[in-house]
């Protein structure tokens, strides 16, 4: 029996039940018998590290109802939301045509209505950004919302919201792909709104708010399944959870840096780097950098963003070539029985090779694209990139004890 599957696109800092909830009812609304999730690694879309390393996060999800669990590599899962969802979506198409439905989360709901303003959207991009709007000091997203709101009906979706932003996203993206494209669904967000710091009542909270309780000592168990609670304390023990301290001090530490440097990096803008520095010279803490970076023109995502990429010294040079193209590779995380069929089912059909393990990669890499490629010369500088990240984010980690940071040479794929 050929088995199909249902892509979900997450992050799953840490997984909950509204994980949980959302992997339920793409299954359900798809009829799929296989979730695959393309999860962001160590870094985020929002320009922050993960509460917990990659492979923690994605057994959590193995345990409570995902199939397949892949990475999606840096430059697409640290970017703009334009970015990440076309990576994204084109790590989904790889699988090929027996991944046939997507499903994402929406404060809207409604699929039809936000095809209707992805479509106005398109239209408002293609155009230049109104001027009334930018001399008011509103970022990029206030702009694009405020056009879609005049052009939109009183019942339409907020745009502003930031599941439907990322929904848009998504449906724009799969509009790029070769046809035939996984075939979108959306479901309704339930319970805390995703910026909510407090869980509210009932049982489903949002990510930052069990990370708020985590930070403040607080049981976080009513509102993450069992098992992936438990996994949760496991990493714990063993690495740690993220140590922001840590983070913030990479941070300035990047900023202090020569004015030079500052200027190559990704994203940069102009003057910026001056003030990246100056920021740091005086910044006692992460908040202070990045109010010092803030301006009305740029969303605190870009400043974090533009941080994230000094902490790690990702340049415009490294990052535009690889954007160009869909991921070289995509890591393997996990798999469950049922996962690992589909696996095997759909191995030989996909567009670009699956990274089980990083010690055998390279030969991997040459006998899918041949040794001397642009093709290979790219996934090499991917696979450059992609190990410095994971480096750098073990620093992060207070109980790290590993023998190497080359973490993926020695972690296998989570197995059932």
């Amino acid at each position: 029996m050929t088995l199909r599957a249902v892509g979900v696109i997450t992050e799953y800092n840490p997984f909950h039940n509204g994980h949980r909830y959302h992997v339920d009812q793409a299954r359900s609304h798809s009829g799929a018998d296989v979730v695959v999730a393309v999860m962001s690694g160590h870094f985020l879309q929002r320009g922050e590290p993960a509460l917990v390393d990659k492979w923690t996060r994605a057994a959590m999800a193995l345990k409570c109802g995902v199939d397949v669990v892949v990475e999606l590599p840096f430059p697409w899962a640290c970017n703009s939301a334009p970015h990440f969802a076309y990576g994204a979506v084109q790590a989904l198409q790889a699988f090929g045509p027996t991944l046939d439905s997507f499903c994402f989360g929406s404060e809207s709901g409604d699929l039809n209505a936000l095809q209707r303003q992805a479509r106005q959207l398109a239209k408002i991009e293609n155009e230049q950004p109104d001027d009334h709007f930018m001399r008011r000091g509103q970022t990029w997203p206030q702009a694009r919302a405020a056009h879609l709101v005049d052009v939109s009906s009183e019942d339409a979706p907020d745009p502003a919201l930031p599941n439907n932003i990322l929904g848009l996203a998504y449906l724009q993206a799969l509009e790029k792909l070769p046809q035939p494209a996984p075939k979108p669904l959306t479901i309704q967000r339930i319970g805390c709104g995703y910026h909510d710091r407090t869980p509210g009542t009932g049982s489903i909270a949002s990510a930052t708010a069990v990370r708020a309780l985590l930070e403040q000592g607080e049981d976080v168990r009513p509102y993450l399944p069992q098992q992936a609670w438990l996994i949760l304390q496991q990493a714990s023990q063993q690495t740690g959870w993220l140590d922001s301290q840590r983070w913030w001090l990479m941070q300035q530490t990047a900023c202090l840096g020569p004015v030079e440097r500052l200027e190559s990096l990704y994203q940069q803008q102009p003057g910026l780097a001056a003030r990246m520095q100056q920021a740091a010279l005086t910044a006692n803490d992460g908040e202070a950098l990045i109010s010092g970076l803030k301006a009305r023109h740029l969303t605190r995502t870009r400043v974090q963003r533009l941080l994230s990429y000094a902490a790690l010294f990702v340049t415009a040079e490294e990052m535009t070539p690889l954007l160009q193209h869909p991921p070289s590779f995509l890591p393997l995380l996990g798999a469950t029985v049922c996962g690992e069929k589909f696996l095997r089912q759909c191995r030989k059909q996909m567009s670009v090779p699956l990274a089980g393990n990083f010690s055998r990669l390279i030969p991997q890499l040459k006998r899918f694209y041949g040794s001397d490629s642009q093709q290979m010369q790219q996934a090499l500088n991917l696979l450059s990139l992609h190990n410095r990240v994971a480096r750098s984010y073990t620093l992060l980690l207070p109980e790290w004890q590993g023998a190497s940071r080359h973490w993926d040479f020695y972690r296998e794929p989570w197995r059932e």
